[in-house]
């Protein structure tokens, strides 16, 4: 999970931070108990946080030893990024095109940190802490936050919770595999794509998402069995502007065509008074 511009954010006498006109939840919600972000931000924490053990598992069985493994985790830390990487070496893709789908799925992160560092406003010496909890979950837990305490609190806990536990499982996941010997006997080559899509289904939520999505799933698919390990995966980053350019020409083109008639008919207009 095309990144839009922002309104100006605004602080009020209690702290609560806005961006543009407060939405139906935030007027009849207008502050929310700390326990209540807490409880949240602990249940998307744990829930995903358990997911590491399916990394874990999924990175020994690619090839990759255990403190690799644990270094990925702990240096990395997003999720769809690893799976990715380790995807692809197990298939036997090129280490480099292999780090390059993880990097490219990695980039989103940049643009959830352009809007959180507005909303978090956090002193300059803990920036660079905070920028390596900033994935998916810290930021879908975080900008529903009506006040900036609770986006604060919401955005803590999740990244501590998640990222604690996510290595803990990590570093399981991987002793067990090394343990149950052969991965790939027991099925767990499909744990990685199966958490990823647990993690994507529930974000495609319009129209344009799905229509994307489906065609980047077409795409790799078809490019599966002709090209190197990862490149079909970079390859179907494409769907996304190729989508947006289907779109935009179906929208302008009845207006377009309006406005061609329109211009015609002017034209013929001026020449008659001429």
């Amino acid at each position: 999970m095309a990144e839009q511009t922002a309104p100006p954010e605004s602080t009020d006498p209690a702290g609560a931070v806005s961006a543009g006109p407060p939405g139906p939840a935030a007027e009849a919600r207008p502050d929310k108990p700390d326990a209540a972000v807490v409880r949240d931000a602990l249940g998307v924490g744990i829930a995903v946080g358990l997911s590491g053990f399916a990394f874990g598992v999924t990175s020994a069985g690619s090839g990759l030893s255990l403190l690799q493994t644990c270094v990925l985790s702990l240096l990395v830390f997003t999720g769809a990024s690893q799976f990715a990487l380790v995807g692809a070496l197990a298939a036997g893709g090129n280490p480099y095109t292999a780090a390059a789908g993880a990097f490219f799925l990695g980039v989103r992160n940049a643009f959830y940190g352009l809007r959180l560092s507005q909303l978090l406003s956090l002193p300059r010496a803990v920036r660079p802490f905070a920028a390596h909890w900033v994935i998916d979950e810290t930021t879908a837990v975080t900008l529903p936050q009506p006040t900036r305490r609770a986006a604060r609190i919401g955005f803590t806990v999740t990244g501590l919770t998640l990222y604690v536990l996510w290595n803990l499982t990590t570093l399981v996941g991987a002793l067990g595999a090394e343990a149950l010997g052969d991965t790939d006997a027991w099925g767990l080559d499909a744990a990685s794509p199966a958490v990823f899509l647990a993690l994507l289904a529930p974000m495609l939520k319009s129209t344009t998402e799905r229509v994307t999505a489906g065609l980047a799933v077409l795409l790799a698919l078809t490019l599966l069995p002709v090209l190197p390990a990862g490149v079909p995966v970079l390859l179907s980053a494409l769907a996304a502007p190729a989508v947006l350019f289907l779109m935009g020409r179906t929208k302008r083109g009845p207006n377009a065509g309006n406005a061609a008639d329109g211009s015609a008919t002017q034209r013929k207009k001026g020449e008659r008074r001429s």
